[in-house]
This record gives C-alpha cells, structure tokens and sequence, in this order.
C-alpha cells in the first residue's frame, strides 16, 4: 500500500529492547517514534541528506505532522522491520512508514511524517523545498 508512488526507499530492521515496553512486555505506543526515526534517517543518509547535511545546508526540517496507526502489538524481542519510503519532496517531505514482523511479515504500524525546511539564520519556513534538496534527489533517482 505505501510503497506506490515511492520516489525512493529503504528499510532498517530492530530488535525491541526491553526498555522501550511496558510491564506486558508490549512496546509502549510512544516509542514508535523513535523507530520511524531510524528509518527516516536510513532512507536520508540514500540521498546524502540526514541531519548533518541538512544543518550544514543551512536548513533546519522540523516534523510538522506526524500521523500513526497501530495494527498491532511489537513485544519484546522481536524483531521489526520498519519500511520507509519517500513520497513527496517539493514543498515538503513526506515520508510514509510500514512496521512488520520481521518472521511473519505480519503489518504492525503505519505511519506518515510530513517535514518542511525552515531557514535557520532566518526562521523562515520554505513553501518551497530548498534547490539543495532537489539536487542530491536527483542523483539517486
């Protein structure tokens, strides 16, 4: 489902550590985050753009929404694959997300992030995705 339509995308795969669950042993729903996160920054590091490049850039892109469905439960031990893939980049970067189990290929989660580049001399959000954005997409796509 949200890999139509990807411009680009890559995957990571995460054993659930014992601190990010509750008492049941079942990942606590606000840790999902942080593994969108690690993907995020997979599928940036394709195109030569994670955090560090962003900031040298002079950009700044700050999540501005952030929506999830949880399926289903990741527990502790288990290993997950979280999928992301790149879906809009012009204004902005919208990057959609699939967790599963990595044994059963089971689908846990579903997730989209929208970013947009903020000047960081000025503040100033883009309504445009800067050029330095487009041009380290083009070499990869």
């Amino acid at each position: 489902m949200h890999s139509r339509g990807a411009l680009l995308s890559t995957h990571v795969e995460i054993e659930i550590p014992f601190h990010d669950c509750d008492p049941m042993n079942v990942v606590w729903h606000g840790n999902y985050p942080r593994y969108l996160e690690v993907a995020r920054c997979e599928l940036l590091r394709l195109f030569d753009y994670d955090y560090l490049q962003m900031q040298a850039s002079g950009y700044a892109w700050p999540i501005i929404d952030m929506h999830i469905k949880y399926v289903g439960s990741a527990l502790f031990t288990q290993k997950i694959r979280v999928d992301a893939y790149l879906k809009e980049y012009e204004t902005r970067l919208r990057i959609d997300y699939v967790i599963s189990d990595v044994a059963t290929g089971k689908k846990l989660t579903k997730a989209t992030t929208i970013q947009v580049a903020v000047d960081i001399e000025s503040k100033d959000m883009q309504f445009v995705s800067p050029p330095v954005l487009h041009d380290k997409l083009q070499k990869v796509m």
